[in-house]
């Protein structure tokens, strides 16, 4: 039995207007999972009905074997990092860390014994004293978690707690916030929109699309091997071309685009004659100055120097803009020249056309 279980869930703000629609999402003791997608697809919605900010009209959410959709909020051992912290302006970083264990009543020796540690756990031990405005947002957000872990919560959960900090500090934090969820043990649900934090914090990711899961996977899974063309464009595959499946064989399929021919994995079930989409990421594709196998002819509209890695738009007739990666030592190809895109099969994936 998983200690965290959503079993049918559906959630709303308005009755019978449900965001969330019969969820069901198992997490493991210890186990850090994120929930992933766009704004509106109910991942925030899930997270306030397991803390009990939302009632659940459908379903159960049990924790540890127990119905929890009756207990108030106050009532369950759950801690929650908000998006903006949520910390009192007018008290100081010990009595914003102090204050779950002032209202459990905890003897003042033992508070302060408490927050002292959950403080140098946090790193921010010598700040006791400053208030919230005298900190960083890194220094605010760490002041939330020990104020949510102070109270050795159950459950943990975090509503994008790194959306509000500069890209340094968030690629930094990502990294302090797994060593913490892992010390701790603390089962761990995350919400998030960016694909590369939750594949990088997460033991399991749930992609989630209008109220339900669509793929519910490691990140390793999930990156490589998308289930639907929804978690393939999340995940970083761009949509490059459509086409008709003309031969099946060995789990790959020969898609026909025009006058040429594409081969590349088939996802789902597909059978001769149905229109897909092709899909591959951008440092996949290949630029070569003569046609190859499984390429695409096209000419270079845009050099875009991003560092490490040069992004090129190729103009590919019939097709549209598609974005080619690639390392900048060797990306010798110039705006205006006329190239081939070659993609090998295993790095393309044919979904069926959506409706």
């Amino acid at each position: 039995m998983a200690f965290l279980e959503l079993e049918g869930v559906s959630v709303g703000y308005h009755k019978n207007e449900f965001v969330v629609k019969d969820l069901t999402l198992d997490v493991e003791k210890g186990e850090f999972v994120s929930l992933l997608g766009p704004s509106g697809c109910g991942k925030t919605t899930t997270l306030r009905a397991i803390a009990g900010f939302l009632k659940v009209q459908k379903g159960k959410i049990i924790i540890n074997g127990k119905i929890y959709n009756s207990i108030p909020p106050n009532k369950r051992n759950i801690g929650f990092v908000f998006q903006n912290y949520a910390l009192f302006p007018h008290l100081n970083v010990f009595e914003n860390v102090a204050f779950g264990l002032k209202i459990r009543r905890f003897p003042k020796d033992v508070i302060r014994k408490k927050v002292l540690k959950a403080l140098e756990f946090v790193g921010l031990r010598g700040f006791e004293e400053r208030l919230p405005s005298q900190l960083s947002g890194g220094q605010q957000q760490r002041v939330a978690i020990a104020r949510a872990i102070v109270v050795k919560p159950d459950l943990l959960l975090m509503d994008e707690p790194l959306s509000n900090l500069d890209a340094k500090l968030r690629v930094e934090m990502r990294a302090e916030l797994r060593r913490m969820q892992k010390e701790l043990g603390i089962t761990t649900v995350y919400v998030t929109h960016d694909q590369a934090e939750a594949l990088s914090l997460s033991d399991r990711v749930a992609v989630m699309n209008q109220g339900k899961i669509e793929q519910f996977d490691t990140p390793e899974n999930l990156f490589l091997n998308p289930k639907t063309l929804f978690v393939a464009r999340f995940v970083g595959f761009q949509d490059f071309v459509e086409g008709d499946v003309v031969d099946i064989e060995n789990g790959l399929v020969t898609v026909k685009i025009g006058s040429t021919s594409l081969k590349a994995k088939g996802m789902n079930a597909l059978s001769l004659g149905m229109r897909v989409i092709l899909v591959a990421r951008p440092k996949n594709f290949e630029i070569l100055e003569n046609q190859s196998t499984n390429s695409l002819k096209g000419e270079i509209v845009s050099r875009i120097f991003q560092g490490d890695n040069i992004l090129y738009v190729v103009k590919v007739p019939d097709v549209g803009y598609l974005k080619v990666e690639m390392p900048a030592e060797n990306a010798k190809w110039r705006e205006n020249e006329i190239v081939f895109l070659k993609v090998e099969p295993e790095n393309c994936l044919a979904f069926p056309k959506e409706d």
